[in-house]
C-alpha cells in the first residue's frame, strides 16, 4: 500500500510539472551573439520570479535583423548596433517608443594565449610585420556590427589598406574569437566583454572609442505581451544592471 502511494505521489507530481511546463508564457529574446553569456545569466535571474519559459536566440545582428523581417517571432531584441535598430524603427517593425540603449562596449585586440605580441596601434608596418602569411580574424566588416566597428578604428587610423587583405572574416564576433582561441588567427578584434570572458587569448590593447561610432546596444520590446513588457522593464534594474557590468559592459 506505501508503495502504491508513493507511486501516485510521484505520478502526480510528474503530471502538475507538466502542467506547469504547459502553462508557463514563452518568451523569445533575440540578442547579439556578445550578449549570450549576459543574456543567460538575465533569464536565469528573470525566470526565478515569473512563470516563463525565456527562449534566447542568439546570432549576429544582422542575421536576427533578417530573421525578425522575415517574420520571426521575437518578443525582445536586444542589438549591438544601433543602425540596424533604426533599420527596424524605419520599416515598422519596431516602435520607436518601444527601444531604448541598454549598454555599451568597447573594442579590443586580442592574440592567442601565450602570445608575445605587442604593437603600436597606429602602426600600419607593425600590422603588415605581424601578418605577414597570417590572419586577422574579425567579424563581416560589411554587416557584422563588431566588424563594422573594427574597420571604423582601422580606417580612423591609417591602418585599413595595409590589413584588409589579411582578414579573417567571420558570421559573428564569437566566431571571430574562436579563431583566435583555437591560433588559427594571429589577431583578432573582437569586443572587449569578450576578451575578458576567454582564458584563450590575451587582450592585447584596447581601442581608443573615438577611433569608432559609439559602440551601444539598444534593445526594443518588439511584441505587446504583458511578460514581454517585464522582462524589458526587468533589464532597467539594478539587478540587471549588475549582471551587465559584471560582464564588463557599461551601463550609463
Amino acid at each position: 500500500m506505501k508503495k502504491l502511494v508513493t507511486l501516485v505521489t510521484l505520478a502526480l507530481t510528474a503530471s502538475l510539472s507538466s502542467t506547469h511546463l504547459l502553462a508557463a508564457e514563452k518568451l523569445r529574446v533575440y540578442a547579439a551573439s556578445s550578449m549570450t553569456n549576459a543574456v543567460n545569466l538575465l533569464v536565469e535571474e528573470f525566470e526565478k520570479n515569473h512563470t516563463v519559459d525565456v527562449i534566447p536566440v542568439y546570432a549576429s545582428t544582422s542575421s536576427l535583423v533578417r530573421q525578425i523581417e522575415r517574420g520571426a517571432p521575437a518578443d525582445i531584441f536586444i542589438s549591438a548596433n544601433e543602425k540596424w535598430m533604426t533599420h527596424l524603427v524605419d520599416r515598422k517593425y519596431v516602435a520607436s517608443d518601444n527601444v531604448t540603449n541598454l549598454c555599451e562596449n568597447e573594442l579590443a585586440l586580442i592574440a592567442p594565449k601565450g602570445s608575445s605580441v605587442s604593437l603600436d596601434l597606429s602602426q600600419g608596418d607593425q600590422w603588415t610585420k605581424l601578418l605577414t602569411n597570417e590572419r586577422l580574424a574579425v567579424g563581416n566588416t560589411m554587416s557584422v556590427p563588431a566588424g563594422i566597428y573594427a574597420k571604423e578604428a582601422l580606417e580612423t587610423l591609417g591602418v585599413w589598406d595595409d590589413v584588409s587583405t589579411r582578414l579573417a572574416p567571420s558570421n559573428n564576433v564569437r566566431m571571430a574569437l574562436a579563431l583566435v582561441e583555437r591560433s588559427e588567427a594571429k589577431l583578432g578584434i573582437v569586443y572587449k566583454t569578450d576578451a575578458l570572458l576567454s582564458k584563450e587569448v590575451n587582450l592585447i590593447e584596447t581601442f581608443p572609442s573615438d577611433l569608432h561610432t559609439p559602440i551601444r546596444y539598444p534593445v526594443a520590446k518588439m511584441s505587446d505581451k504583458v511578460i514581454a513588457e517585464e522582462f524589458y522593464t526587468f533589464l532597467d534594474t539594478e539587478k540587471a544592471k549588475d549582471i551587465l557590468n559584471s560582464f564588463g559592459f557599461e551601463v550609463r
